[in-house]
């Protein structure tokens, strides 16, 4: 409730997460889209990217920062910088012993466990399924009337392709 209390608040949202957090990250990003109206995903493995990036982010921003382990250099940078200069940051992790969470107003711990060679990432995208249904709920009116004006706009220009065949 806190993490979605200041997603609320915010003045403008930053979502960082690098490597496998990426895909993480831009899943945030397209719901909270569709919910406010400033949300930035951060693209870039490069902390000078990161940092040009977020550069105006500042006391009433909001940065997300998602990183499990091995943890990004890169994403550590840029939320020490969100920190730095007064912006809330709120930590997607693993562990308090994650370099995330010592900087973070808020952190959300998830499990991420490494099955193989692979990271699983379905703890992490549970708790952020979480995070979007409740601001989603924050905000429903306006959610009705957008995924309203989106359908139709679907439907105008044939975005999604319907069959009539069985």
């Amino acid at each position: 409730a806190a993490v979605v209390d200041t997603l609320m608040a915010s003045k403008h949202i930053y979502i960082l997460g690098v490597r496998s957090s990426c895909f993480l990250a831009g899943y945030l990003q397209f719901y909270l889209h569709l919910i406010f109206d400033n949300v930035t995903l951060v693209t870039s493995n490069s902390a000078g990217d990161i940092l040009e990036s977020i550069l105006r982010i500042a006391p009433g921003d909001v940065l997300v920062g998602i990183s499990f382990p091995r943890y990004s250099q890169s994403t550590v940078k840029g939320v020490q910088f969100a920190h730095d200069r007064g912006a809330e940051v709120i930590a997607i992790t693993d562990s308090p012993m994650s370099p995330l969470y010592s900087l973070a107003s808020s952190a959300l711990l998830a499990r991420s466990d490494m099955i193989s060679f692979v990271d699983s990432l379905v703890a992490p995208f549970s708790l952020l399924n979480a995070i979007i249904v409740s601001a989603g709920h924050r905000k429903d009116a306006d959610i009705a009337q957008i995924f309203n004006r989106l359908e139709g706009i679907w439907d105008e220009y044939g975005v999604f392709g319907y069959s009539d065949e069985s």
